[in-house]
């Protein structure tokens, strides 16, 4: 499956390289957006989330969703290669 793992962390100054390495460790990744990154997985949401929490500050905000077939937007040709690569661990 592939997920959406969507950001907005608050604290200034911190150090967020662990919750980084955290992301990159579930699966292959993908990193076009500031603050979105897609993973392909065999993990469920929650099992992301499992690993991501321990390095999240309680004021961030974090989004895991799954990525369909129904998409669309203006992104580099590498990052739609890298999609439409996954496309049967898409979600319907």
């Amino acid at each position: 499956m592939i997920y959406a793992i969507n950001y907005d962390l608050k604290q200034p100054g911190q150090n967020y390289d662990e919750l980084h390495e955290a992301i990159k460790s579930c699966g292959a990744w993908w990193h076009y957006l500031d603050s979105t990154c897609l993973v392909d997985t065999s993990l469920t949401a929650q099992g992301v989330w499992n690993k991501l929490s321990p390095h999240t500050d309680k004021n961030d905000n974090i989004l895991i969703i799954g990525v369909s077939r129904d998409n669309a937007g203006w992104l580099p040709q590498k990052a739609w290669d890298w999609i439409n690569a996954r496309t049967t661990k898409l979600a319907a």
